[in-house]
C-alpha cells in the first residue's frame, strides 16, 4: 500500500472519519466493504509451558495482529483476564497516534496489553488462543483486509523469558506443520513500549457489534474463541470503561 496523507481505507476510515467517529459519528462505515473473516486453525497446546512462580497474581502480555478491535475483544472474553487495553506499540511515543500509525512508517503497530492472572491461564495458553482465532500469524504485514506493517503480527515480550516460549511455540508449530506449507512470520520485539490507544478505540467490539468491520471480521472471532476454547472463554468481557 502507498503511503498517503492520511491514512489509507482497506479497513475502516480516513482521518476525518476517525473524527467523525470521536465525536459519535457513524457516517463513515459506507468506506468499508463486507469481508468475510478467514477460518481460524485448531493449534496444539503448546509443549513449553513454565510452571508459575508462586505469589504471581498478574503478569502482562502484549500482542499484535492486525485490528486491535478484534485482537482486544478476543482476549476481554478469555477467563483470567483482567484487562485488555488496544494502543500501540514499537514506535516512539510522539507517534503513538492513531492518524500516524495509520501511515505506515512509525514503527507501530496496532497492539493489546493483557493483564491477565497466571494461576488461572498461562502466557502460553494465551499464545495458543493468538495463534489460534485472534489472528492469522502467516499473513506479513497485513491480517485479512488490513495491510501495513502496523498491523504485523508481533509478540511484544515483556522479559527474555517470554521471548523463549514464543520461540519454542513457533518451532513447536512449524515441526507440525501446523499451517501447512506457510510460515508463521510472527516477530518477537523485546523492550518495546506500549502507549494505549484514544478512548473511542476501546471496547470497540462490544460497543459497535453491528458495525459491518466487526460483523464480518471479528464477531467470528469471538464464536470461534466460544468453540474452540469453551473452558477458557467468558460472556461478559472485562471491559476498558468499567475499570477506567
Amino acid at each position: 500500500m502507498n503511503a498517503r496523507p492520511i491514512p489509507s481505507l482497506p479497513r475502516r476510515r480516513s482521518v476525518l472519519a476517525a473524527l467523525a467517529l470521536a465525536a459519535g459519528g457513524a457516517g463513515w462505515l459506507f468506506a468499508r466493504p463486507a469481508l468475510a473473516a478467514e477460518a481460524a486453525t485448531v493449534v496444539p497446546a503448546p509443549i513449553t509451558d513454565p510452571a508459575v512462580a508462586s505469589g504471581d497474581t498478574e503478569a502482562v502480555a502484549v500482542l499484535a495482529g492486525g485490528c486491535f478491535w478484534g485482537v482486544q475483544g478476543v482476549f476481554q472474553r478469555v477467563k483470567g483476564v483482567s484487562s485488555a487495553v488496544s494502543g500501540y506499540a514499537g514506535g516512539a511515543e510522539h507517534t503513538a497516534k492513531y492518524e500516524a500509525v495509520g501511515l505506515g512508517d512509525t514503527g507501530h503497530a496496532e497492539a493489546v496489553r493483557i493483564r491477565y492472572d497466571p494461576r488461572q491461564i498461562s502466557f502460553a495458553r494465551l499464545l495458543q488462543i493468538f495463534f489460534s482465532v485472534a489472528h492469522d500469524p502467516t499473513q506479513l504485514d497485513r491480517q485479512g483486509p488490513d495491510t501495513g506493517t502496523q498491523y504485523r503480527s508481533t509478540v511484544f515480550a515483556q522479559n527474555l523469558e517470554q521471548a523463549r516460549i514464543v520461540q519454542a511455540y513457533i518451532a513447536q508449530l512449524t515441526q507440525a506443520r501446523t499451517f501447512g506449507n506457510l510460515p508463521i512470520v510472527t516477530t518477537i520485539e523485546l523492550q518495546k513500549r506500549f502507549f494505549p490507544a484514544e478512548a473511542y478505540h476501546q471496547d470497540y467490539l462490544t460497543r459497535h457489534p453491528d458495525d459491518p468491520y466487526i460483523v464480518a471480521n471479528d464477531l467470528p472471532k469471538i464464536a470461534d474463541l466460544k468453540r474452540l476454547f469453551p473452558q477458557a472463554y467468558r460472556a461478559q468481557p472485562a471491559l476498558v470503561g468499567k475499570s477506567a
